[in-house]
């Protein structure tokens, strides 16, 4: 399915990229994640009803949408714009005008990815490299404060990602590298194109 057929479906709009940004190197443009990524991963990854899926830097919310749309999972996105936000909360409305859910079970957050309060359902994390790995090394500190007071298995999700993000994952963290999702045919040009997803506990 295209883009425009999944954005209709949803009632949603999240196509196109930043052209204004955050002036800091440390916080990237936002880029949505393609609608085929989600697809080629959702078939390799499981994902169910009572899972917590968290998207750090969700932009306009499509990850939140589609993962609530097929999965009924709870989703909610970080996100530091507050033209995003205001752009996520109107994609939100839209969505379930369609979609007439009895409990919403998505939320976004209009904060700096390091500054969210992980919570102790939160158990899968989505990252499409939102910021710099100063700013990954902080959030995932945050996590593994939370696990330890809520020991839960965690699961990574990084699509296209970055070297530094995976050098730090490596030698700097207990999380292991669980599989590999390659997204095809893009990724026989560039192995970037493929989800790494690490997991612990």
């Amino acid at each position: 399915m295209d883009q425009q057929k999944y954005e209709k479906l949803l009632n949603i709009k999240t196509q196109g990229a930043q052209k204004e940004f955050y002036r800091s190197i440390h916080y990237h443009r936002y880029e949505p994640t393609s609608y085929h990524v989600f697809e080629t991963l959702f078939q390799e990854f499981n994902i169910y009803e009572n899972d917590n899926l968290i998207d750090f830097g969700c932009g306009k919310g499509r990850l939140n949408f589609y993962a609530n749309h097929f999965f009924n999972v709870n989703a909610k996105g970080i996100e530091m714009n507050s033209f995003y936000i205001y752009e996520c909360n109107h994609n939100k409305k839209s969505y379930f005008e369609k979609h007439n859910n009895k409990e919403s079970k998505i939320e976004f957050f209009n904060t700096h990815a390091e500054k969210y309060k992980v919570e102790k359902d939160d158990n899968i994390f989505y990252f499409f490299n939102p910021f710099s790995v100063q700013i990954f090394s902080k959030v995932l500190k945050n996590i593994l404060k939370s696990y330890e007071k809520f020991p839960r298995k965690i699961t990574l999700l990084l699509y296209y990602p970055s070297d530094d993000y995976i050098y730090y994952l490596e030698n700097d963290s207990p999380f292991t590298l669980d599989k590999e999702v390659c997204i095809y045919p893009e990724y026989k040009k560039n192995h970037r194109e493929k989800v790494s997803i690490y997991t612990f506990g």
